[in-house]
């Protein structure tokens, strides 16, 4: 394409990253990605191993028992789905230290989704546009410490 038009086009290669065992490979597949992309709602759905299209009929239940705080789906569990990403984030930079991480789905535009994500050292995040506001003042916040 350079060559027709004159246009040099910067293009990362990497990999979504929406099932535990990539979470527990990210070391391997750092060595050619040079990005990650966690997919939150699949990894979601295969951590707790329960559709998000199914949950509604349980979720309160769940939550009046204490056995979920919030809705996954909505929001990072940090507790299972987090530990995943973090340790996904520590292996890819152990084998690559420049590799780009972020998150797409739903819960980029959760305030504290957004600061989870900062402090586990995500370089951005990305949800539907009605959300990028909320996300971006929750960014701004959490880079201050707030």
């Amino acid at each position: 394409m350079r060559q027709q038009t004159g246009v040099e086009i910067e293009c990362l290669y990497g990999t979504m990253i929406e099932i535990p065992r990539a979470c527990l490979l990210a070391d391997r597949m750092a060595k050619a990605a040079e990005f990650f992309s966690f997919g939150t709602n699949d990894l979601t759905q295969m951590t707790f191993g329960f559709s998000r299209d199914d949950i509604g009929g349980f979720l309160e239940a769940y939550r009046d028992q204490g056995l979920l705080d919030a809705d996954p789906f909505q929001t990072i569990d940090q507790d299972g789905v987090g530990q995943l990403i973090e340790m996904a984030v520590q292996k890819g930079r152990k084998t690559r230290k420049e590799l780009k991480i972020g998150i797409c789905g739903e819960q980029g535009g959760d305030p504290a989704s957004v600061t989870f994500c900062y402090k586990a050292g995500l370089n951005y995040v990305s949800c539907s546009p009605f959300r990028v506001p909320i996300a971006r003042l929750a960014a701004a916040q959490a880079a201050l410490g707030k």
